[in-house]
Formats: structure tokens, sequence, C-alpha cells
């Protein structure tokens, strides 16, 4: 094998570009049916083999007659012909008119042999054969001629035109049964990494196992495209295991695309394959996210490596690859989708590449489009979902001051801001408001972050909790003494609750309480009755993350306690086996505890209950609803205020809650 090729001269985005524009892809022309047309791309011109209409039909319904008949007639002055039959659509006409007569007749029947026009029923009146006539007509009033839609030898549609609802109904009027089209790009799909499992197989977190998100974002991706995606099986870091997966998908595929094991790491072998079989074009990309990108030929297909990470994986998709799979499957470029906004927040940014950001929108109080980073990093596939497009930073560029105007572009021309943009603590029961709003987003940062975030002006609402657990501790010994105080002065920068931080710059919606304590094993086989247990007792917690409201609560449990036993919160912290294992999830700790990785886990009364867990009670914690003052008119906000309102009903089954 080679030696290791490294990220030395990265390609510009533009570089990148042509070499994907100069790839081989063209798979060429198929023949499908007419009700498998729609979304397709027309490969040859048709012709049209008959006229549409192919007779005179009546456009209304009426009275077939001659024209001639009926000059001089008006409202005052009518005339009279004798009806000699009716014509329906879809029968053959078997009476004809002559001087004076006519036929009755339905829209789109044939009109009869002698009449040459059609007067609508509402300028008529009946008596028995009788026919009085109110209205003049000239010859084809009333009728659509045979061919006068589409002329036998008429030039009909030509190639590459796209095929949707009109030119489907246009060709059945045609009697067209099936018709060549450009054929989809076939694109196989290959996820390395010998980390990944399928969704539905088990994954074990001991061993580093994911589930394999790019497989099937990448896929979906490519179907927008235009193309047609054919998954493989996703092969390890193993060389000879990639060629062989590779080489398949090459012999069968116009292009193949991998995700991961492209980076300057020692077992990345994508490239070498690449290389060995073919011919490697282009290893890295100035740009952020994506900088590990492989372009290149192999066995005759066209070859793109994308990164492993799936934000940079569809980002780069999305630039780079997308437009060639549209131009070899013959598809037009999307619908150009850009608004302008002014950045909510300033964005530092000075590493010298080209950076798409992905980026949120959210309505200010006056309709402002207001624009946010969302950036949780190339790993976090929740990016991709709570962003709503990417703002392209050029190289050169340091920061996005708060107020510069930027432009977005969309994911998709049908993206809208959020109908509310809510951040701060996860809780189980604002999910359940959250379940009642039109088109809501939340971003779970935690009750610090989401006070600090509404102090800033960018959400709407922030979802807090109280900086104490009430209850962890008997009346008097609730606020921790001076080490309490110290702890927040060390551990949060602002020295402040949450509540405390959103102050001057919220309006209070709702407020409720919660249960929370810890969650063991069903029959608590270690008999875990309280905190001082994780302290007395041979017993290991799984813990919350800093930013959690939870984390608070216990954190001022310990404190009380610490009084109790003068002693401060860092050292009883100190000799709790597990206390540093953080968790981010609302139920990560419980679940740690299902999967006997720990002996008692920080959580909800809620979450014992779904999860079937033990509860142990420790406290009550208020939760806050608090709206930026200048959102409050939001009809957005009106409606959570609505939701909040009712909460009794929102929480009437949630265990450990009241509002």
């Amino acid at each position: 094998m080679s030696d290791r090729k490294q990220f030395r001269d990265l390609a510009s985005p533009e570089e990148a570009r042509e070499v994907i524009a100069g790839l081989d892809l063209s798979p060429g022309v198929e023949r499908v049916d007419l009700d498998d047309a729609d979304g397709r791309v027309l490969a040859d011109r048709i012709d049209a083999r008959l006229d549409v209409p192919g007779f005179d039909r009546a456009k209304v319904d009426g009275y077939a007659l001659r024209a001639a008949d009926t000059f001089g007639a008006s409202e005052t002055d009518p005339v009279e012909v004798e009806c000699v039959g009716d014509i329906h659509a879809g029968s053959e006409p078997d009476v004809s008119v002559d001087e004076g007569t006519c036929a009755e007749i339905s829209t789109g029947a044939p009109v009869p042999p002698g009449a040459d026009a059609v007067v609508m029923v509402e300028r008529t009146a009946r008596d028995g054969d009788t026919v009085t006539v109110r209205t003049s007509l000239a010859p084809g009033d009333g009728v659509m001629v045979a061919g006068a839609d589409v002329a036998a030898g008429d030039r009909v549609l030509g190639p590459g035109t796209l095929l949707t609802s009109r030119e489907i109904g246009l060709l059945a009027a045609l009697g067209v049964e099936s018709l060549s089209v450009r054929a989809k790009p076939r694109v196989g799909i290959v996820s390395t990494g010998d980390e990944l499992v399928r969704p539905g197989g088990e994954v074990s977190h001991r061993a580093g196992q994911i589930y394999d998100v790019n497989s099937y974002s990448i896929a979906a991706a490519v179907r927008d495209a235009g193309g047609e995606p054919v998954l493989y099986p996703h092969a390890g870091d193993d060389y000879e295991e990639l060629e062989r997966v590779l080489r398949d998908a090459a012999d069968d595929c116009d292009l193949v695309l991998s995700s991961g094991s492209t980076s300057a790491s020692a077992v990345d072998v994508v490239y070498q394959v690449v290389e060995e079989r073919g011919e490697l074009r282009l290893h890295g990309v100035s740009v952020k996210p994506g900088k590990p990108m492989l372009v290149g030929e192999m066995g005759g297909s066209a070859y793109v490596g994308l990164p492993g990470y799936p934000v940079s994986a569809l980002t780069i998709f999305r630039t780079f690859v997308a437009p060639k799979i549209r131009a070899a499957a013959g598809l037009p470029e999307p619908r150009s989708a850009t608004v302008e906004g002014q950045m909510a927040v300033r964005e530092r940014y000075s590493e010298g590449r080209t950076r798409l950001m992905p980026a949120g929108l959210v309505e200010s109080g006056d309709g402002e489009t207001l624009v946010y980073p969302v950036d949780k990093g190339s790993g976090a596939t929740t990016s991709l979902v709570e962003a709503d497009g990417t703002v392209t930073v050029d190289a050169d560029t340091e920061y996005l001051d708060e107020g510069e105007t930027v432009e977005v572009e969309l994911f998709s021309p049908d993206v809208r801001p959020p109908s509310v943009f809510a951040v701060g603590e996860r809780d189980p029961g604002f999910d359940r408001v959250l379940d009642r709003l039109s088109n809501p987003r939340f971003l779970g940062l935690g009750s610090r972050e989401g006070a600090r975030r509404l102090r800033n002006g960018v959400p709407d609402v922030a979802v807090t909790t109280d900086g104490r657990g009430e209850g962890a501790a008997p009346e008097g010994q609730r606020d921790g003494g001076g080490d309490s105080e110290a702890r927040r002065a060390s551990d949060h920068s602002s020295g402040q609750s949450p509540r405390e931080e959103a102050a001057g710059v919220r309006e209070e919606l709702a407020s409720w309480t919660r249960k929370w304590g810890l969650v063991v094993p069903a029959g608590n086989p270690l008999a875990v009755s309280g905190i001082a247990d994780l302290l007395d007792a041979d017993v290991t917690l799984s813990n919350r993350t800093g930013a959690s409201g939870l984390r608070d609560a216990l954190d001022d449990a310990l404190a009380a306690l610490a009084d109790e036993r003068d002693s401060d919160r860092r050292t009883l912290a100190e000799d709790i086996d597990g206390y540093e294992r953080e968790t981010k999830g609302t139920e990560s700790p419980a679940r740690a505890v299902l999967e006997g990785d720990a002996d008692a886990g920080l959580a909800l009364r809620a979450t014992a209950d779904r999860l079937g867990l033990e509860f142990v009670p420790v406290g009550e914690q208020t939760v806050r609803a608090l709206a930026n003052p200048e959102r409050v008119e939001k009809a957005g906000v009106r409606e959570l205020a609505d939701v909040l309102d009712d909460l009794e009903s929102v929480f009437a089954d949630l265990a450990g809650y009241a509002a």
C-alpha cells in the first residue's frame, strides 16, 4: 500500500466543484410506464399521433344546431327549432341536424352531422319537442373542433422536460402508455467504521458502537436529488473488506458514496482502495465542516468520499454532490430559497476555511428575521433538524457581528421560522406542552444556558428551574449557608440561579412543580433511602450534567447535608462514587440503572414510572416558563401561553407533576 496522504494542499470550494463536475456520471435512458413517469425527465421528443380532441365536441350542455337558424335571435325576438333527439358523451350520434332542427347534447359529446354550433341550455326554453332559442350564434360557438387542443403531428413535449401532473395529463390525452426518460443515477452508499450498527440491531455503548446514521440520511438526500440510492452492508476499517464492498458498488452503480474513513487517521484506508483501483483526484477541501472529502474514480464509477460525521457528510453532499446527481438525472436546480436576517449574537470564526454554518431562524417581536448559529459539532445529528439552513462564511472572516445582515440558504423553499422558539431545561412536562403547539422548536441546553440566552435576546421563551430543590433539607437549612453561595459563584460565572439570571428580561408565563430524587432497581436491593446513602453506603451514582436543573437540586441537597455535618459540599461530592459521571439526557441516569451500570440515578418521579424503576423521593423542584417581554404578543408565544393555562390537563397522568 502507498504511504498515507495528508491534508496538505486543500482544494478550494470552487476547485472541488470543478473536479466533481468533471466526473463521468451518465446513467443513460430507460422506458417507464406513464403512471411511473411523474417527476422524471423526458429523454426524447414526443409528437402527437392523433388530434385532441379527435372529433368536434360540445363545450357546454345545450342544443346542437345550425348557427344560420339563429341569426337575429334575441331575448325579445327568439327563434324556435324542433328537437329531433339527444346525444350523450361517449356515444356515437344517431341523429343528424337539418334546417330548423336541433339535438339535445351533453358537454363533451360529439357534435352531430349538420350542426355547426351549440347553444347553452340557459339561453333556451323547451316545450315538448319545441326549443326556443333566445340568442344568435356564429358557426363554431360552443364547439371545440377536432385538433383544437393538439393537432396530429404537433411537437408536444421536448427532451429535458420535467414531467409533472400537467404533462402526465397531456400524455394521457394523447394515449401515451410508456415513454423514454432519463435514467436515475444509481448511487451506491457505503458507510465505513467498525463502530457502526444498522438501526434495529443491538448496540454496545461499552464497545463504542453507534447506529449508522449516514446510510439512511444520505440515501434520503440522494432521492431528493433525483438519484436511486443503493445501500450496501457497512464495511469495517479492514482494507480487504472495504475493497470488496467498494468494488461491488462500483461495478453496479454510476456513483459510489462512502462516509467515514476519509480523515488523516492511520486506520483510514478508503483513499488507498481508490488509489489502487482507480484514480484519486482530490483529497481535502477548504471548508468547515467537511474538510476530509475524497473525489475520484474507481472501476468505471465516479466516487466521492464523504466525512463520517452526519452534519459534515450531509453538508458536503448537499453543497457539492447533489448538483452533480441532479444534472445527471436531467433535473433543474431547485428553486432558490434564501432569506436575509440579522445575526442575533456575535459569532467568532477564524480558521481560514470557508465555513458552512448551520443556522436557525427566529422572528423578533417586530417580525424581523433573526439568525443564530446551530453548531453542536459535526457529530451531533440534532443539528440537522434544529437548523433551517446554512450561512456561508468566507475564509478570511474573523467574526459575524451581532446585528450584521447575513444570507441564509434554506434547506428547502418551504422552511419557515418556528412559531415559538424555546430553550432551557429539558422537562417531560414541557415536552407535553410542545406537543400541543403548531410549529415549535426547543433546544435542551439546561436551565442556566437557557436563562443566559433569554438574557441575550435570542429565544422567545426559556424553561428554567429554581436553584435549589425544595424539600431537600429540613426547614432553615435549605439555603445551604455560605457554602451554597460559594458553590454558585464558583460553578457558574454569574453566581445567580437561572431564575435570577433571567430577572428583568423575562415575563413568567407559568410555573409548575416536579418531584425529583433517586431511581434504583426494583426492590431497592441496597435499601437506598436518600442522599446520605450515597455517602454512607456502597452505592454508585449516575449523575446529571452541571447544566441540568436536577443537578442544581442535588448540589443544594448536598450543601444542606454539609451544613448538618459541619463539612462542605465539595468534600461530600468527592466521596460519592459516580458523582463525576455526568450524563446529559433526562432519562440517562435511570437507563444506567436499568443496564446495571449504576446502583442509583438522579431522576424525576415521572422517569421512574416510565421505565419501571423504584423511586426514592428527595425533593420538589419548581419549573418556570419565562418569556422574552418583547415577544409576549407574538402569535406563537400567545399559543404557548394558552396551553400553559391548562397545565392540569397537560399533566393529568404524569407522575410527580403539579400545576
